[in-house]
């Protein structure tokens, strides 16, 4: 399975930049393209300021291009967007694939005192369900957060499913790339699965911080190995990534066989 990061700064109501990448993406034969968090519309703490109109007037644009151009290339591409509903914001992880649009609702979000999405945004606060799950040529696809990364509910709503990547879009920031990766390849190792994260770039200042986004997108491996990752450039990072991998790490390392020995019947 062909896979691509495009790691971008925010792009706002511009396409171009979307529109060269995935010409050059389709041309490899990429067939799932994955954007960062806040790359569609502008950062969270900008959000703030702006007005629901606008807002509103974003993100179907975006979605128009989108949709247009994962027809066009037939390709699925994994987009975070901003969605108003009612008067309402929702933040939200969309999929765009040749022949449909499906929509993933943040289900944990960040709630601290500098940067407090769960006040912001009208996403439910509920008990946890399963993320969005969706195949391609077999190869079975998870795609959650970046925040929701760090919970262990999450990943338990995902273990039955018996996913080969999970797609993680993110805006890390200040300096916290060790941490990440430390805990991108633990995630992948522990759930012998690929975790391919794409982080956004760029900087937001304001008048306690300078949010620096460092990008550094990276894929692990079913072993918890770094295979590739950017660095904090406008970058397209082209992965591969095997189901059979998948599968002989899961063999090897036995972690499930190990669990179903003690489940009770």
């Amino acid at each position: 399975m062909r896979a691509a990061v495009l790691q971008l700064n925010a792009q706002g109501m511009s396409s171009t930049k979307l529109y060269n990448n995935i010409r050059v993406a389709h041309k490899k034969g990429v067939k799932v393209l994955l954007l960062g968090e806040y790359v569609l519309n502008p950062f969270f703490k900008e959000l703030q300021n702006m007005s629901l109109s606008m807002i509103k007037e974003q993100a179907s644009h975006q979605i128009k291009v989108l949709k247009e151009l994962s027809s066009t290339y037939s390709m699925t591409i994994i987009a975070p967007l901003i969605i108003v509903k009612k008067n309402e914001l929702y933040k939200t992880i969309a999929k765009f694939s040749p022949f449909s649009t499906s929509y993933y609702q943040q289900q944990i979000l960040i709630n601290y005192t500098h940067w407090n999405e769960e006040k912001f945004f009208s996403n439910m606060i509920d008990s946890i369900q399963t993320p969005m799950i969706f195949k391609i040529d077999g190869f079975k696809f998870g795609v959650i957060s970046g925040f929701e990364l760090h919970f262990d509910e999450i990943f338990q709503s995902l273990k039955e499913k018996k996913v080969d990547a999970i797609l993680v879009p993110s805006v890390a920031t200040f300096e916290s790339y060790e941490r990440w990766k430390a805990l991108i390849s633990s995630r992948a190792f522990t759930n012998n699965c690929y975790v391919l994260r794409a982080n956004r770039i760029g900087e937001y200042q304001d008048k306690e911080f300078s949010w620096k986004f460092y990008g550094d997108s990276v894929l692990a491996s079913p072993h918890g190995e770094i295979l590739s990752h950017l660095g904090n450039k406008e970058e397209l990072m082209i992965v591969d990534m095997s189901h059979t991998e998948v599968v002989g790490a899961r063999r090897a390392w036995g972690f499930k066989d190990a669990i179903n020995k003690r489940i009770k019947s």
